[in-house]
């Protein structure tokens, strides 16, 4: 990691900035700038991560909900700045925020499909919980959920 910055989004331009990564990540799940805002309306965190000035990934923090708190981690980088640490600076400053925001366990959503996506949530402690196919759609997803979550 030469550079790498990680920001709150904050204003339109960071937001389609976050919603271009989103997208390109998670093709069948592609959302609209309106979707995207509804993201930050709900109280997600949304963050963009730089390398100098280049946007190189973004992050979803959903709030923590339900008996067990669950709050679900998502980091994104894209293809070509992938095992350059990114990702794992994305994911502990996601942990970070769901552990400030009362997590008593975090989880993950990944496309099946995204093989570098899987093997980075297991490397890290993720198992899986759940696979489902959204209705009206073919794409399997993953629900994984951290081994650990110390608080």
């Amino acid at each position: 990691m030469s550079d790498l910055r990680i920001r709150a989004v904050d204003g339109a331009a960071m937001l389609e900035q976050w919603r271009h990564v989103h997208n390109v990540i998670v093709p069948p799940a592609a959302m609209s700038s309106e979707e995207a805002r509804e993201r930050l309306d709900r109280g997600y965190r949304l963050e963009n991560a730089y390398d100098g000035d280049e946007l190189v990934g973004c992050s979803t923090v959903r709030p923590p909900a339900g008996a067990d708190a669950v709050a679900t981690v998502i980091a994104r980088v894209l293809p070509g700045h992938r095992r350059k640490g990114f990702g794992s600076a994305l994911h502990e400053a996601g942990l970070e925020h769901a552990r400030a925001a009362g997590a008593g366990a975090v989880e993950t959503v990944v496309l099946a499909a995204n093989e570098d996506g899987v093997r980075f949530a297991r490397a890290r402690g993720f198992d899986e919980t759940e696979r489902y196919v959204l209705p009206g759609e073919t794409d399997l997803w993953l629900t994984l959920r951290l081994r650990t979550f110390p608080s």
